[in-house]
């Protein structure tokens, strides 16, 4: 007793308890509910079945009947839109601001700083923000275009159907870019400076210094944030329900959005689960495409 009570406090028992504790409050919290919400696709569950585990179950009915309906595939073509879009502005931006601040110039602390507002201000708050600039009557952003000569007349950014995806991905560009600029920063300072002295004195030019030094050795931090960014595009939630609410006519829903309607506004919480696992198939894909490619990087 007295050497099992010994390896509890500093020894192997410990540090197994320490991983059996974490490993257990993960499987609570995150491993029950997936489960369930899988379980629930296979089932008919409505307002009124929704407090009891005695389901009808459907099979495959509620995945057939989901890609029957005609708005499936228009949702679904607007999800990899957003995602796309979102990622690469995103990641474009990031990197560009990234690599500005690399020069560190006085004042860039403070400067990038200000960068983190728009990362740790709530979905909510800057969905309201961007539904005054994106408004279509009084908004920042017509303005700026028509003083540029950009456009003539006034773009209805939310209610146009033509527009309003565009408008949230803009918002989501602006709410992300700060965490892509920070990682990126992270991983540029890791790269050691000789490379580039040695580059230069061979009469490496700076794009190619660009391309044979920074982007290889970014390789990983790259794919981190790739697949980082995926991962909250697919949850962002807010922006829609502040901005768009999806319309008009579904011209701005996406898969996230679509689960919660499907769950909350039309009480077939079923399809609103049918809609969450196939988005956690494609996330499993991309994070097996992920750890895949950069597998070298961690073996290193």
């Amino acid at each position: 007793m007295r050497s099992l009570f010994s390896s509890m406090r500093d020894g192997l028992g410990f540090d197994i308890a320490l991983v059996a504790f974490a490993l257990g409050f993960l499987l609570l919290m995150s491993g029950l509910p997936l489960v369930y919400n899988v379980v629930m696709s296979f089932q008919e569950v409505d307002m009124f079945s929704l407090g009891t585990f005695s389901r009808p179950f459907v099979g495959l009915r509620n995945y057939i009947d989901l890609f029957a309906q005609p708005e499936t595939y228009p949702i679904l073509l607007n999800t990899l839109i957003f995602v796309v879009g979102s990622i690469a502005g995103q990641f474009l931006i990031g990197f560009g601001l990234a690599l500005f601040f690399w020069v560190n110039f006085p004042g860039a602390s403070w400067l990038r700083g200000l960068f983190l507002v728009s990362w740790v201000m709530p979905g909510l708050v800057a969905g309201a923000i961007w539904n005054w600039i994106l408004s279509g009557d009084f908004g920042v952003l017509n303005f700026i275009l028509r003083e540029t000569g950009l456009i003539d007349a006034n773009i209805f950014w939310r209610s146009d159907p033509d527009y309003s995806l565009y408008a949230v991905i803009i918002a989501n560009i602006w709410l992300g870019t700060s965490f892509n600029m920070i990682l990126l920063s992270v991983g540029l300072s890791g790269i050691p400076g000789d490379l580039y002295e040695a580059a230069e004195l061979d009469g490496a030019n700076a794009w190619q210094r660009f391309w044979t030094i920074t982007l290889p050795m970014m390789r990983s931090t790259i794919g981190a944030i790739i697949a980082l960014g995926l991962i909250f595009t697919l949850q962002q939630f807010d922006l829609f329900a502040a901005i768009t609410s999806g319309g008009p006519n579904n011209a701005s829903n996406v898969t996230q959005y679509w689960a919660w309607e499907l769950s909350f506004r039309q009480y077939d919480f079923g399809k609103g689960a049918t809609v969450s696992v196939v988005m956690i198939v494609f996330v499993m894909l991309a994070a097996v495409v992920y750890v895949r490619s950069t597998r070298h990087e961690v073996r290193g």
